[in-house]
């Protein structure tokens, strides 16, 4: 198995909506604002090379939209992410899964192109993508809270191509899908958010999408006022890093604009950062 961070571009979003209750004067020591209050995020995807596969973990936002729509995100760098694959040795048509972890635009945007003014088509033709049928639903009817983060051009078009295929969610951790990779389910964020555990070497890495956004993220209370049930948000969090902790898990941060992994550890505080660093420091 080879693992490589895909680079799709930065972006911008308030710093208040990333941290929650957190105040600004606590949070900004780790991710500094600008003078409209906003922080600067990855949106980093994984590339998973393994027996004959090449799996692409999310895509990031894309490049479809509205200038209008892209103007409130400030998006910037020179990364993307046809460029970043072709940076690793291979072509957009030498994927062969897509893992979306949920389908908020800043996940799922580059699974889908533009084809025409009002026609779409799927950016990896060869490719398998995969959902899961609860998240499907919950993207496809959408709550008034997330409606405007579910965008039926990044959705709709991956079943109408025929590509799409679900994993069975079986309790919160599915372990019977790819070779080498588990999936944990958690629902604070969105329902149904599902995260690659990937087994590799003497490692296992955690693929966190937005149940850790980053670093500054590790307290217990730091969750994101995107979070569509915050309570259950904690619980996880709780759980999970209890686990990292215990474990030694590698957690792969997709939002983290400093920081590709981190390690956490217990301390009389709880749970906190132990060591930040690239993956290439495990490859």
């Amino acid at each position: 198995m080879k693992l490589y961070p895909i680079e799709t571009g930065k972006f911008k979003l308030d710093g208040g909506a990333m941290f929650g209750v957190v105040p600004k004067t606590i949070w900004s020591k780790t991710n500094p604002a600008d003078e409209n209050n906003m922080c600067s995020w990855s949106m980093r995807c994984l590339l998973i090379e393994d027996n004959g596969k090449l799996m692409l973990v999310d895509t990031g936002i894309g490049d479809k939209q509205s200038e209008q729509f892209f103007s409130h995100y400030y998006l910037s760098g020179d990364a993307s992410l046809q460029k970043s694959i072709e940076a690793a040795g291979f072509s957009m048509d030498d994927i062969t899964d897509v893992i979306l972890t949920h389908l908020h635009f800043d996940h799922c945007g580059g699974a889908i192109a533009r084809n025409g003014q009002d026609q779409f088509r799927p950016v990896f033709k060869n490719a398998t993508y995969w959902s899961s049928e609860r998240h499907w639903k919950w993207a496809t009817e959408p709550n008034a809270r997330e409606k405007a983060s579910f965008l039926k051009e990044n959705i709709l078009p991956i079943r109408e191509s025929g590509q799409l295929k679900f994993v069975e969610r079986t309790g919160d951790y599915t372990s019977n899908v790819f070779n080498g990779i588990d999936l944990l389910f958690v629902d604070g964020h969105t329902d149904s958010m599902m995260l690659p555990v990937i087994h590799y070497k003497e490692h296992k890495l955690v693929f966190m999408a937005d149940l850790l956004p980053s670093t500054g993220h590790i307290p217990l209370p730091y969750v994101m006022g995107y979070d569509t049930r915050p309570l259950i948000t904690l619980d996880e969090k709780g759980r999970f890093f209890q686990k990292a902790a215990d474990e030694k898990l590698v957690l792969f941060l997709e939002h983290d604009f400093y920081n590709e992994c981190c390690t956490v550890k217990h301390t009389e505080k709880g749970v906190r950062l132990e060591n930040a660093f690239p993956l290439k420091e495990i490859l």
